[in-house]
């Protein structure tokens, strides 16, 4: 009742009032971008916006809400049972009767049981409410299908240092945030908190009115220096410049370092990286790639440590998962290497690009109905189990690319077991096929 806007957090007291103060998404909010031509023609369809912490997904909605005069209905997938959903329900219910439109915003809705997502889809069928679910979970495995399929999913991506700095400029400057005070803070500063938020305008908000707080004081001034800056983020932050090039040529270095098989290099990037504040599930992902890129079948496991480790991470987070993360690093730089599946696939992808109209051969083609199989579909297909080898000289590549060879692995590791089966394989069908050529 007493509370005033200058009681609350800084992030909460910039948040963006309309489309033209929103920092971020411009691959969906810029001129002439989908999501801002159907916000902008009143145009709201029931969607789900996907995205990490802090890139604007519940302040997003409230402005759709805003813009399209609709009634704003705040939900919270953690507190929410069954029976508080049909008693909103039946509110906006009541509000379409009397042309009144009702948005239902359910942040986190990956927490939602199937149950609970079920309770929305009659209402989201007839239009009672338009629902916009936020979720930092892919939607695909965590949203009901019946659910998912009335609604468009727009994937929100984390800010860049750009937009992170331009926002923190904003803030400085502008009334709601400290605009009506002395700040001094250079750009340095202003980019190791860009830094160390990782595209959170959340939490790069919260660490600058931090900073600001514990600054240095002189008179009606308020100095922020690098070393409040530390203070604030627990960390060393890494100095990225403005385009980002550091953070790509960090996570660079680990990755040449895992490839050329040096451990002590690839823990020493690893730590860079993590102590300045890097998203561990960035690099699990990374490693995880490495893991099937630069390893393979030379040896399987590395795919199995690289996942597990990306679970770790997602499951405790940091400072604990550090050692898992190294046991991954470590792992994958004293493993065998190779590159024969990352070659596999674009030499694959160049044809699948510039020969899109191959047809199926027709002995493989599925056929499902009479028409299909009077066609020829499936005709000759030889089921590879009906023989002794568990073979056949059957042809599953288009005329156009018989005999391509794409998979050329090497010897190294596991993957020379893998090379003497498939040159086993090979030599077993053209000995065949000549065979059946002579009959």
């Amino acid at each position: 009742m007493f509370e005033s806007d200058a009681d609350l957090p800084l992030a909460a007291r910039l948040r963006p009032r309309n489309l033209d103060e929103f920092v971020g998404q411009k691959h969906l909010l810029g001129e002439g971008k989908v999501l801002r031509r159907i916000i902008e023609s009143d145009k709201i369809g029931s969607m789900i916006f996907w995205g990490p912490p802090g890139v604007g997904k519940t302040t997003l909605a409230r402005i759709i809400a805003r813009m399209t005069k609709s009634e704003f209905i705040d939900f919270s997938a953690v507190t929410s049972g069954i029976k508080e959903i049909k008693q909103v329900m039946e509110q906006a219910e009541r509000n379409r009767r009397f042309g009144d439109r009702t948005i239902v915003f359910v942040d986190e809705i990956h927490r939602f049981n199937k149950a609970q997502q079920d309770a929305f889809l009659p209402y989201v069928e007839k239009g009672s409410i338009i629902l916009i679910g936020a979720t930092t979970e892919n939607p695909s495995f965590e949203v009901n299908g019946a659910l998912l399929s009335r609604c468009k999913v727009f994937v929100l991506q984390a800010l860049s240092a750009d937009e992170l700095t331009q926002l923190l400029h904003h803030a400085l400057t502008d009334e709601r945030g400290f605009g009506n005070q002395k700040i001094e803070i250079d750009d340095e500063c202003v980019a190791m908190i860009a830094n160390f938020a990782n595209g959170d305008a959340r939490s790069a908000l919260s660490t600058l009115e931090m900073a600001v707080l514990n600054g240095d004081t002189d008179g009606d001034a308020t100095r922020v220096t690098r070393e409040v800056v530390e203070q604030c983020t627990s960390k060393k932050s890494l100095l990225y410049d403005k385009n980002g090039e550091e953070h790509y040529n960090l996570i660079s270095a680990l990755h040449k370092s895992m490839r050329n098989s040096d451990p002590d290099a690839a823990v020493y990037w690893l730590a860079r990286m993590l102590e300045a504040g890097e998203d561990p599930i960035y690099i699990a992902r990374r490693v995880t790639r490495f893991a099937s890129e630069d390893i393979g079948l030379a040896d399987p496991r590395a795919l199995e440590l690289a996942v597990a480790a990306y679970q770790a991470c997602h499951l405790i987070g940091m400072p604990e998962c550090s050692v898992h993360l190294t046991e991954a690093v470590v792992y994958m730089s004293l493993a065998p290497k190779s590159n024969s599946l990352y070659v596999a696939y674009e030499s694959a992808k160049k044809d699948a690009l510039t020969m899109l109209a191959e047809p199926v051969p027709a002995i493989i083609r599925n056929a499902p109905t009479k028409l299909m199989k009077e066609l020829g579909y499936g005709k000759g297909y030889q089921y590879a189990h009906d023989f002794d080898e568990k073979l056949t000289d059957m042809q599953c590549l288009p005329d156009s690319l018989q005999g391509k060879s794409y998979y050329r692995p090497t010897e190294e590791g596991l993957e020379e077991r893998f090379k003497q089966r498939l040159e086993t394989i090979k030599q077993w069908k053209a000995e065949r096929r000549a065979h059946n050529d002579k009959k």
